[in-house]
């Protein structure tokens, strides 16, 4: 049974905080990657209970979040992006519907809100999955000037077995 959008959270006023971040941080690679650890740092520290249920989507969208920061991924709509990025926002708030303090219940809206992000936007983190499957299944491959070639050959024709290429002037007596 799937679960329901969580209205309450939705509608809170810290989730209301997270969504006017979102644009300042989505336009600053610096605040996207801040935002990124700051989410690393506690997902590390809190891995039982719900949160454990969403690691492989959580580790997912922080890769994701990662790339978009760089340049490397932008197959992703504002809207899921926004979406993604406002839920982490909530997520590194201390102060939310349930403040992380509160020993047992702290991350259980932290977690609800997550999971109902990651479904909403589950097409697009499979796409970034796909994406990233792929750009490691690539082999690299460097590309030099002729020039280099030239240089590489000549250099490589010196250095020979033959003896007409071979520099002489040195030999010991």
């Amino acid at each position: 049974m799937p679960e329901e959008k969580p209205n309450r959270l939705l509608n809170s006023r810290a989730y209301r905080k997270a969504r006017e971040l979102v644009k300042k941080t989505i336009q600053s690679p610096e605040k996207l990657v801040a935002l990124v650890s700051s989410a690393q740092a506690k997902a590390a520290s809190s891995r039982s209970g719900k949160l454990a249920e969403i690691l492989d989507s959580i580790g997912a969208v922080f890769r994701l979040l990662g790339a978009y920061a760089r340049g490397d991924y932008r197959d992703i709509s504002f809207e899921s992006l926004a979406l993604v990025v406002a839920s982490i926002i909530y997520f590194v708030m201390p102060i939310d519907v349930l403040p992380d303090f509160i020993l047992g219940l702290g991350l259980v809206d932290d977690a609800a809100l997550l999971a109902y992000t990651f479904r909403v936007v589950a097409d697009d983190i499979k796409a970034f999955l796909d994406w990233e499957a792929a750009q490691q299944a690539e082999p690299s491959v460097i590309t030099l000037p002729a020039e280099d070639f030239k240089e590489a050959e000549t250099d490589a024709g010196a250095n020979s077995d033959d003896p007409e290429n071979q520099d002489t002037s040195n030999s010991a007596h």
